[in-house]
């Protein structure tokens, strides 16, 4: 099925986002976030105007989406409840899979930034890193509200959640991801299984 462009998932595509909220991370500044956040959109600007075939721009956008999301993060997140009591080889061959799933998925996504923009607005201090506002811009959809929370929690500078005009891209994420597990009856290595398939 071809996919269909939204505000949300243009902007799902453009981060790299999903995590737990946690400690406050104290070793990060303000402008390093603001810095994060633009250098994921240059990178996917350079990745567009560079002329390349399809597949290698795809697999260029899926790179650029685990240089910046916190992957890890983002399964244990995903996961839930199900993860807590999970054996430990269930929890590694999930969170292998669900990077594979999640950066085919969403590096597919980068491709909708043609034409558009996002430019930084401001940035504050949050319980788990930092928050930083911001317009997106795209043709024909006006502008629209972003915040992009980041964080260095897991050993460097991380997407680790957004919110697009109020909505939790993060908690979303864990849904789909939960209603996938319920239809597999919660047996989590078929669903690593089925996500190495998926994206």
């Amino acid at each position: 099925m071809p996919f269909e462009f939204s505000r949300r998932s243009f902007l799902v595509g453009t981060t790299a986002f999903f995590g737990l909220a946690g400690a406050p991370s104290f070793a990060m500044t303000e402008n390093a976030a603001r810095q994060l956040v633009n250098e994921v959109v240059a990178d996917v600007q350079k990745v567009i105007s560079s002329g390349k075939s399809d597949a290698a721009t795809l697999k260029e956008f899926e790179r650029l989406f685990v240089r910046y999301a916190d992957t890890n993060i983002m399964a244990q997140y995903a996961l839930g409840a199900d993860g807590r009591s999970a054996s430990a080889s269930d929890k590694r061959a999930f969170t292998n899979a669900f990077k594979g799933y999640i950066s085919r998925k969403y590096g597919k996504r980068f491709r909708d930034f043609i034409g558009g923009r996002i430019d930084v607005q401001s940035a504050r201090p949050i319980k788990s890193g930092y928050e930083v506002k911001a317009k997106a811009v795209l043709t024909g959809q006006g502008t629209f509200e972003v915040a992009f929370h980041v964080s260095d929690r897991s050993g460097s500078d991380k997407i680790f959640n957004v919110f697009i005009e109020g909505v939790n891209l993060l908690l979303t994420e864990r849904t789909e991801i939960g209603a996938m597990l319920d239809q597999r009856n919660g047996n989590i290595k078929a669903l690593a299984a089925d996500l190495e398939k998926a994206g």
